[in-house]
């Protein structure tokens, strides 16, 4: 690894975890880890209690109070649908100042002036961003299984179904952050990115389950197939070379959006006019 490569990987870690923000990332993914499967006991213990009022209303809530104190799963696909939700959301809009916010601040200009590579800019923040979110969602994963382990009845998970629905779960967000990046880097509007990143990733799979598209080797629907595995008895619901072969199609396409940000790069042209340096 030469200088410049090591010195831009130094840069991005320090400036993610001395702006506070990857702290604001764990924070977030672990509370919804733990809240997660908590709100969902809570629902079921408060429509109990209120079963009294259903019954004169002549509804018949037992089923629902039970399934919502039974399984382990519940509480677990909670937490991994907030997850690639709330978690994803608060990735993107985190990472703004690492997807082309700095371009927008002039702050790469002088880097630029001085002989930095687009190669070293862009690199590091395709490692570093996106393997934080798969660690995180692996860890998370095993902490909402513990959570409702605690509080649920009956436990319908294993540690390889969690271990792999989280693993989905984190590859699911490490996809919609590169293609953050590479909008972001090539336009230079990390605002306008991760708004787009955003939309589509709260329209786009609910849009391919409702044309009744397959899930399986398609990167947008990786939340769907991680939550849907994680029951015990949906374990052999895809095959495992269903699996690997989805994931292999998302790094791939991870890849060439990566040699798309820096072919955009290598052809566009930073704008230093103006009399205003802002750093």
């Amino acid at each position: 690894m030469n200088s410049q490569l090591r010195s831009c990987f130094t840069k991005e870690g320090l400036a993610f975890t001395r702006t506070k923000r990857l702290t604001i990332l764990v924070l977030i993914v672990f509370g919804w880890a733990i809240l997660g499967p908590l709100l969902i006991r809570g629902l079921g213990v408060l429509m109990d209690s209120m079963g009294q009022i259903y019954d004169e209303l002549g509804m018949d809530i037992t089923g629902m109070t039970d399934l919502l104190a039974a399984n382990v799963s519940t509480g677990v696909v909670s937490a991994m649908s907030d997850l690639t939700t709330t978690g994803l959301i608060a990735f993107l809009i985190l990472m703004n100042s690492f997807a082309g916010g700095e371009q927008k601040k002039r702050s790469i200009m002088i880097p630029k002036t001085a002989g930095l590579r687009n190669f070293p800019y862009l690199f590091p923040k395709y490692i570093i961003f996106p393997l934080t979110a798969l660690v995180l969602a692996i860890i998370a994963g095993f902490i909402a299984w513990g959570i409702s382990y605690l509080v649920f009845d009956f436990n319908d998970v294993s540690a390889s179904n969690v271990l792999l629905g989280g693993t989905l779960a984190g590859v699911s967000i490490m996809f919609y952050i590169t293609i953050h990046l590479t909008l972001g880097t090539a336009t230079g509007k990390a605002g306008m990115s991760s708004a787009v990143i955003i939309i589509a990733s709260l329209l786009l799979p609910n849009l391919f389950a409702a044309m009744g598209s397959e899930l399986i080797y398609n990167p947008f629907t990786l939340n769907m197939i991680a939550a849907s595995i994680i029951p015990d008895i949906n374990a052999g619901f895809f095959t495992a070379n269903e699996i690997i072969m989805t994931v292999v199609i998302t790094f791939a396409i991870m890849i060439v959006l990566f040699f798309i940000a820096l072919f955009a790069q290598n052809a566009k042209r930073i704008d230093n006019r103006g009399n205003e340096i802002k750093l």
